[in-house]
């Protein structure tokens, strides 16, 4: 049986192939469609992130979310790496550069049931709806705390058939969505 550390380095090298590949194969879509879902459908607060680089873009579904009343609210990394949430009303301006993230000023919201639903960025994900991420375990931590549907956005191949190392503090995701799909996974 491999320990902790042995699949946290095959998570590592599965991270490192899958970077080099997003950046070999980027290209800039769109994922709105997944505002159509019927879990979108009567949500007043939606949690997400402002994509950089070759992240799914996030930028039309943010302001869709905005335009239709919707309370917005983006991550804020904390010094010990945990994420807050803070209400975004869409204006790059109010946004400061945090390494290639920009994360929103404001006051941190503390009432994690009212969010309905939560965008998380992922580098793959598999059919069981396991979450690789960029390896910080702050989305793995802030997704524990949150009740609200869980969806991923990952680019065309990135939602795979083989399972990934996990570990205790991984967090599933309810869906993941590509520019053409959203595929929901069975919760056992």
């Amino acid at each position: 049986m491999r320990n902790g550390a042995d699949r946290e380095s095959d998570k590592s090298l599965l991270r490192q192939q899958f970077r080099e590949e997003r950046r070999v194969r980027f290209m800039d879509e769109s994922w709105l469609h997944i505002l159509g879902s019927k879990e979108f459908q009567s949500v007043t607060t939606v949690a997400s992130y402002h994509s950089y680089g070759d992240e799914p873009s996030t930028a039309d579904i943010n302001a869709e979310l905005i335009k239709r009343g919707v309370r917005l609210l983006l991550p804020r990394l904390l010094p010990d790496k945990d994420l807050e949430w803070v209400t975004w009303n869409g204006d790059e301006n109010s946004l400061a550069a945090h390494g290639n993230t920009f994360e929103p000023h404001g006051f941190a919201m503390t009432d994690f049931d009212s969010i309905d639903c939560v965008i998380v960025p992922a580098l793959r994900i598999d059919r069981a709806g396991n979450r690789l991420g960029q390896g910080g375990g702050s989305y793995d931590r802030a997704l524990a705390k949150i009740n609200g549907w869980k969806i991923a956005l990952v680019h065309h191949g990135e939602l795979t058939s083989e399972p990934f190392p996990v570990e205790a503090h991984d967090q599933k995701v309810d869906a993941a969505a590509t520019p053409d799909l959203i595929a929901r996974f069975a919760r056992l």
